[in-house]
């Protein structure tokens, strides 16, 4: 496998990125999306996500997106302006490769350059082994279960809070 090349994300990358989300909508419990986003959607996350402490990272290999992770807004409420939401999603092919390892220490770092930020999250749903274990590998605090605050795939899904203060 070539090298794993991390930069920010283009207007060039969000088709990309959309397919690797929209690919978990449908497959997947790692969102809890029950239908799959729109280019025009992701054309405003993107353009959303254009400031110091609200930024995406694509991961590519040979020149073609195989990964990104996100800093989001954790709430909309004003004393939460120094904590953000994480988000990192793999394509398929390419899991379990190091990918969200990578993107895992490039985001964090950085986050922990960015002064005005305090506190990164995740909400990861419940049984998504692989990411529990990436997050604790990089420092994360287990900060609780909330039971069966989503429905998909047929069945009720948990989720469980990680926080990292940076």
């Amino acid at each position: 496998m070539s090298e794993l090349v991390i930069r920010p994300i283009t207007k060039d990358d969000i088709a990309a990125c959309l397919d690797i989300y929209n690919y978990e909508v449908v497959n997947g419990v790692a969102t809890l999306d029950l239908e799959p986003r729109t280019l025009p959607e992701w054309q405003e996350w993107y353009e959303a996500h254009q400031t110091q402490e609200h930024c995406i990272f694509a991961g590519l290999i040979d020149d073609v997106v195989v990964g990104y992770a996100s800093l989001s807004p954790y709430r909309t409420k004003d004393a939460f302006k120094s904590t953000v939401e994480l988000s990192i999603y793999i394509h398929q092919d390419y899991r379990g490769k190091g990918v969200a390892s990578k993107l895992m220490a490039h985001i964090l770092k950085h986050a922990k350059e960015t002064e005005t930020l305090h506190t990164v999250v995740s909400v990861i749903t419940a049984g998504n082994a692989a990411s529990t274990a990436l997050h604790e590998r990089f420092g994360f605090t287990y900060c609780g279960l909330t039971p069966q605050v989503g429905f998909k795939h047929g069945k009720y899904q948990d989720t469980e809070t990680y926080a990292l203060l940076v």
